[in-house]
This record gives C-alpha cells, sequence and structure tokens, in this order.
C-alpha cells in the first residue's frame, strides 16, 4: 500500500533513549519507568499511573485493582477489540453487553440503563471503551455507576488525549487502561498504562503487575503476575511523551479535511459531539458497500480496516455467552465500519488521493438505525 492504513512514527529520540537504557545496563522496571508514568499521569490530569507489558494486561489489571472478582459481572460493549471482554473474564467475572450509539460507535448508556435494570442492579461495574478516540458518555455512565454503587474502568485503549468537556480520557473512572500497541496514537512498541485517581487502586495495580509484592522485599500479599513493562519500552515512551500533542493535532488536521472532502458522498462521516475532543485513532465511515470500496482503494494503493467485522457476542470465543442479544446496532455497524487513513504521517497529495478515490466509487448510503430509549421510573 502506498498509503497504508497505519504507520508508526518514531526517531531519534526514541533511538537515543532505547541506547541509553541499554547502556545503563538497567533493562527492567527502573527510573525511565517511573518518568514515564508521571508524565502520562500528569497528561491525562491523573493523580497516579501504572505502566504494564500491554492493553491488555492494563485492563485485567485495573479491573482486580477496583474488586471486579470470581462470579462478578461487567457490563460493557460489544463493538470493540476481543481483549475488552477477554480481560473481564480474566479478572475472573462475565461480561454483560449493552448496545452502541451508531453515532459515536460508543456504549449506549440508555442501553446500560435498560440492560442493570433488566438485572434489577445486579452487575459489579461498568466499563466503556472510547472507541477510535472518541470519548463515551461519561456524565450518563457515572450516574449509573453511582446509582448502583459499581466501579466505572475507562477502557481508553485507543484514546491517548481525547477530551470531554473539561475533562480527559484517564481521569474520569475508578480506573482507566492505555495501549501502547505500535499502531495506537503513541507508541512503546508494546505497552500499557493504568490511571486512577484513588491511591488505594494504584496500589493494588501495582502489587498485582509484580507479583503480588508490597512495596519492599520478598513479601508477597496476594497473588499477582509479572506484568511490569520494561526500562526499553517506558524509554520510547519518554520520548514519545514530547510528539503526542503534535501527533494528536496532526490527526484531527487530517480528519477534518477526509471530512470536509466527504460531505458531498454518501458516507457517514464521524462525529464528534459538542464539547467532546476525537483524536482520531481511526478515522471510521459507515457505508452501505463496504466490499466494494474496498476493492476501490485496494486498486489505488490506499490501505483501509474494518475495525471490527464481528461483535464480540458474535466470536466464536463466546459462544457460551448467555447475556442480553438485543445489540442490533453494534451488529449493523460492524457491517458498515471501515476505517480509513488518518495518520500523522500523510502528505497532502494523500488525503486528497483518498478523498479522490472515494469519489469515484458509487458509495451506498445506510439505513438509519434505532437506538435504545429509556423511560423514566
Amino acid at each position: 500500500m502506498s498509503i497504508p492504513i497505519a504507520d508508526p512514527e518514531v526517531g531519534d529520540a526514541e533511538l537515543k533513549g532505547v541506547v541509553d537504557v541499554l547502556e545503563s545496563g538497567q533493562l527492567a522496571a527502573g527510573e525511565a519507568v517511573s518518568e514515564f508514568e508521571a508524565r502520562f499521569a500528569d497528561y491525562c490530569g491523573a493523580e497516579h499511573a501504572v505502566a504494564t507489558t500491554n492493553g491488555t494486561t492494563a485492563l485485567h489489571t485495573a479491573l482486580t485493582a477496583v474488586g471486579v472478582e470470581q462470579g462478578d459481572t461487567v457490563v460493557t460493549t460489544p463493538f470493540s477489540f476481543v481483549a475488552t471482554a477477554n480481560t473481564i473474564r480474566f479478572a475472573g467475572a462475565e461480561p454483560v453487553f449493552a448496545d452502541v450509539d451508531p453515532e459515536t460507535f460508543n456504549l449506549d448508556p440508555h442501553a446500560v440503563e435498560q440492560v442493570v435494570r433488566d438485572r434489577d442492579g445486579d452487575v459489579d461495574g461498568i466499563m466503556p471503551v472510547h472507541l477510535y478516540g472518541l470519548s463515551a458518555e461519561m456524565d450518563h455512565l457515572r450516574e449509573i455507576a453511582e446509582e448502583y454503587d459499581v466501579p466505572l474502568v475507562e477502557d481508553a485503549a485507543q484514546a491517548h488525549g481525547a477530551g470531554y468537556h473539561d475533562e480527559t480520557a484517564g481521569s474520569m473512572g475508578d480506573a482507566a487502561c492505555f495501549s501502547f500497541y505500535p499502531t495506537k496514537n503513541m507508541t512503546t512498541g508494546e505497552g500499557g498504562m493504568i490511571t486512577t485517581n484513588d491511591e488505594e487502586v494504584a496500589n493494588a495495580a501495582r502489587r498485582f503487575v509484580n507479583h503480588g509484592r508490597s512495596q519492599s522485599g520478598y513479601e508477597h500479599v496476594e497473588v499477582g503476575h509479572n506484568f511490569r513493562m520494561t526500562n526499553l519500552c517506558a524509554a520510547i515512551g519518554v520520548a514519545q511523551m514530547d510528539r503526542i500533542r503534535g501527533f494528536n493535532e496532526a490527526r484531527r488536521e487530517n480528519a477534518a479535511f477526509l471530512t470536509e472532502g466527504l460531505a458531498d458522498t454518501d458516507a457517514v462521516t464521524p462525529t464528534e459531539p459538542e464539547g467532546l475532543r476525537h483524536v482520531y485513532h481511526q478515522y471510521t465511515i459507515r457505508v452501505g458497500n463496504r466490499e466494494e470500496l474496498i476493492e476501490q482503494l485496494d486498486d489505488h494503493g490506499v490501505g483501509s480496516g474494518i475495525y471490527y467485522p464481528n461483535p464480540i457476542h458474535e466470536l466464536e470465543a463466546y459462544e457460551d455467552y448467555t447475556g442480553p442479544t438485543d445489540l442490533d446496532v453494534a451488529e449493523t455497524v460492524a457491517q458498515q465500519a471501515l476505517s480509513l487513513p488518518v495518520h500523522p504521517n500523510l502528505t497532502q497529495a494523500d488525503l486528497e488521493t483518498i478523498v479522490d478515490v472515494m469519489h469515484e466509487v458509487d458509495v451506498e448510503p445506510v439505513d438509519p438505525v434505532a437506538t435504545t430509549e429509556v423511560p423514566n421510573v
């Protein structure tokens, strides 16, 4: 592909950071990890940050740290990468899916309310995903979490720097989790981070990622894992902290160009609700003839991606799922969603090519999708 769907950006600063760590001889957890945690917490407006090996282990750790345990249930979205649901199971709980909003692709709070009411309040956590770089509707979700006294964990794996009114992703729930996989808005190669404003949650997370070890010696107060980030990965992360704001601005500018350029097509372009700041990990449109469009883009050297072709409850790994399956919106958008390149390394010519190709194919419109309405009781 001459215009790839993703193009990770690393340079001299990242290389120098890695070389410095190699020369120091301290390759595992150390000063680079501590610096990265402090800087990332500050970036998110959170009090604490705990680095991990990847976004999946961050989610597993956070769920455990907020008290999710064997036999619990956690309400989440079926339209996400499978790790969202997998980590609930890793924590010993079961995911219960609620439907999504077709415009934002995020967990629909009205659908969450309906699921919780149908279960007579018998849930033990809520985990929204800030999908594609856009924050979920956190005020409404916080109200539900507070009403039923359950923890709220943000899956912010794709939302580094996303804004929700005067707040930032990573600072709004009891805990939040990020991924630093190479295609994310910033990377450490592989890596993850938990952010929280709760010191007890932070301490529990630090123990869990380090074999359940207390702050000193070989005192293991609980069963834990080795989910620690290395200094090598953290050194890349420290360098990326100096660049993440620029990366996000470039993504937003590229997204604005695409949205303007596609305005006269039948593609449904991404939305940015008032007061929210989308950081466009993916620029995801909805079309009625996705496969034809993919072929046209491919013929012109334009990469694209389907994130995600099947909602989680339809995956073979979840054939034993017994929760709600009236998830019509998630099932519909999974057949329509297509992501176009939006990464910071796109040139103006690249952007114009994407728009031109989109005009060459006869984009079919999508049918309206009904959303969940819940009456006040």
